[in-house]
């Protein structure tokens, strides 16, 4: 058995049986006999082992010269991580490195059936791992006893900070013995951290094992730069070309999130969500789907994927540039984790470049800068991959040996290798076309001129609505076909016409199916030639003068406006057969006087006399 220096025995064995053959700095650092039952501040690099640090530190008081732990009570040992995620990950760390001591273990987590958790404290437990606001909400309501606690434990203490909850766990803390010991974990120590630790722990041990110059050596940086408009379109070369066994994308928002996941659904890669909007058992079931190898993609939020640890995370890609370099040391630190190489990739705008050039500054890091990968590219890539493939190297099995002489007797070695072409890049989306970008900035794309090519009518036109701008992914998507595939589309009246290069006609009928049917009902024809008429409606427009300053062409000149006649005071308007007025003159009255302003009589008019009206009671005087 591995020899383990300072781990309790029971524990040795368990690492033994793990795999282990030696612990990283931290866990050595945690175990030294100098340190004795001392308060712990720890700061170590995201990936270096800290569960397993912990669940080695708190042995000795728990254990002490005993390979089994007594009969279970009030919890004995706490564990507050910031997430749901992270507080079941450190659970199952714990189940294997304390299997054989008889601990028994109780999660406290948000989101799940919080009875079921308080049966659980009810019967007793060791080891009590949870969040923050469950953990209190089970001590308010007197579930949880924290009296006998002989150590707590905080984990990502600086993310429990960044969160909100700085009241919880002074609640917590301040709720158990004084006598207890405390370990703090945390990637970085800020000036809240050390305040924290100041008013919680007596005489904390200050442990850091983060090496500058040693920080990322597992992790090898690019920094991508795309147009603005291709963002999405780099992810999923990216994602072609490393074909990484679990891929982690970050996004900025849940709607960022909810977005990629649908295109890139769409576009048939095995892809998963995580963000805080979903149910911890949505949550559940997406990690589980990324450890059992149903899922390769998860796209997630900076929180929701906090403290993660997915096997085999070979790649993460930053979807949307991190706010600061703690979320870019987080985000990265999900990969490279144990000695494992891993590749972080920053999808950098070009309009974002200085932004990102500081932020890589500011963590210390030196990224390799460059252009996502072009079609070529991953298409290169996809051969490469092909040939050295493993299974075309196996010998062939005594079960196969009847169908593989039958398959050589029936089809020569040409169309079996195509076949075999076939097969493979059948299972792959199809790369995207880039815009060219280089440190200058990006160069106009290229306007492919189709040589040979396949005319195709689509049943939807103007009276449908049909646009460029949605015709054109729905093609890619049901007719197996990239955006260099697609030439030409020309609406028209009751029906689209689309250009095909003529080396992807066979793959797009293929796709669509005898029926010749896209999305929504949507009908194709194959035209027999190229349609006519087309030439003037693709003309260009006729060239211009260029402007004065030369900054592109001349205004198109205006039509000149008529002659406008000054305004004369007491000009008249003459009708046909009526004499000139002057619009604005008072109307005349009768005999051609004046009429009457309201209340006074015109000049020549006589009052009229006053009649009698109801009651026998005389009206008012008026004016005729």
């Amino acid at each position: 058995m591995t020899k383990f220096d300072g781990v309790h025995e029971a524990l040795a064995e368990a690492l033994a049986a793990k795999g282990y053959d030696s612990l990283t700095p931290v866990q050595e650092a945690v175990i030294d006999p100098a340190l004795g039952q001392a308060d712990l501040l720890v700061s170590a690099q995201t990936g270096s082992g800290k569960t397993v640090a912990f669940g080695l530190a708190m042995a000795a008081g728990l254990l002490g010269a005993e390979r089994r732990l007594g009969l279970p009570g009030a919890p004995r040992a706490l564990i507050i991580a910031p997430t749901r995620e992270l507080a079941m990950q450190v659970r199952r760390e714990l189940d294997w490195l304390y299997g054989s001591t008889g601990a028994v273990l109780a999660s406290c987590v948000g989101g799940m059936d919080a009875r079921s958790e308080r049966r659980a404290l009810e019967r007793g437990a060791h080891i009590v791992v949870g969040t923050p606001g469950r953990i209190c909400d089970h001590m308010r309501r007197g579930a949880l006893d924290v009296s006998a606690l002989e150590v707590a434990v905080l984990d990502e203490a600086d993310e429990m900070l960044d969160l909100g909850f700085r009241e919880d766990l002074e609640y917590i803390l301040d709720a158990a013995p004084e006598t207890r010991r405390t370990l703090m974990f945390s990637a970085t120590v800020s000036k809240e951290i050390a305040r924290l630790a100041g008013s919680y722990q007596r005489d904390a041990q200050r442990i850091s094992t983060i090496a500058h110059r040693e920080q990322h050596s597992d992790i090898e940086y690019r920094a991508l730069l795309v147009d603005q408009a291709d963002r999405e379109n780099a992810i999923v070369n990216v994602l072609r070309f490393y074909e990484a066994r679990n891929t982690l994308v970050f996004c900025s928002t849940r709607a960022m999130v909810t977005h990629l996941t649908t295109r890139f659904l769409n576009r048939g890669f095995q892809v998963v969500a995580l963000s805080g909007e979903l149910s911890q058992a949505e949550r559940s079931h997406a990690l589980q789907a990324m450890r059992d190898g149903r899922a390769r993609v998860c796209i997630a939020t900076d929180v929701a994927a906090r403290g993660i640890d997915l096997p085999g995370l070979e790649l993460v890609v930053h979807a949307d540039l991190p706010v600061n370099k703690e979320a870019l040391l987080h985000r990265s630190g999900r990969t490279g984790r144990a000695g494992s190489k891993g590749v972080s990739a920053i999808i950098v705008p070009f309009s974002a470049r200085k932004k990102a050039e500081r932020l890589l500054g500011l963590a210390g890091i030196s990224a390799e800068w460059g252009s996502a990968p072009s079609a070529e590219e991953v298409s290169a890539r996809d051969v490469d991959r092909l040939l050295s493939d493993p299974v075309l190297t196996q010998p062939v099995s005594e079960d196969e040996t009847a169908l593989v002489t039958r398959l050589m007797q029936t089809y020569d070695a040409e169309a079996l290798a195509a076949a075999v072409m076939r097969q493979y890049m059948a299972q792959r989306s199809a790369p995207e076309d880039l815009v060219p970008v280089s440190p200058d900035g990006a160069k106009p794309r290229a306007r492919v001129e189709f040589g040979e090519s396949l005319w195709v009518a689509l049943t939807v036109g103007v009276t449908g609505r049909a646009d460029p701008r949605w015709l054109l992914p729905m093609l890619c998507r049901a007719g197996d076909l990239s955006r260099r595939d697609i030439g030409a589309i020309r609406v028209q009246e009751e029906q689209t016409l689309v250009q095909l290069h003529a080396d992807c006609a066979q793959r797009f009928l293929a796709a669509i199916g005898p029926e010749r049917m896209l999305e929504d009902g949507i009908g194709v024809t194959v035209l027999d030639k190229a349609p006519t008429g087309l030439e003037a409606e693709s003309a260009p427009r006729p060239a211009r003068a260029p402007r004065a300053d030369g900054r592109g062409d001349a205004p198109k000149p205006r039509a000149p406006y008529g002659e406008k006649k000054p305004y004369r005071k007491g000009q008249t308007f003459e009708a046909e057969g009526k004499p000139a007025v002057k619009p604005w003159a008072k109307p005349e009255g009768k005999a051609g006087k004046p009429a009457a302003k309201f209340g006074k009589p015109a000049a020549g008019a006589k009052p009229t006399a006053a009649k009698p009206g109801k009651g026998g009671k005389p009206k008012p005087k008026g004016w005729a």
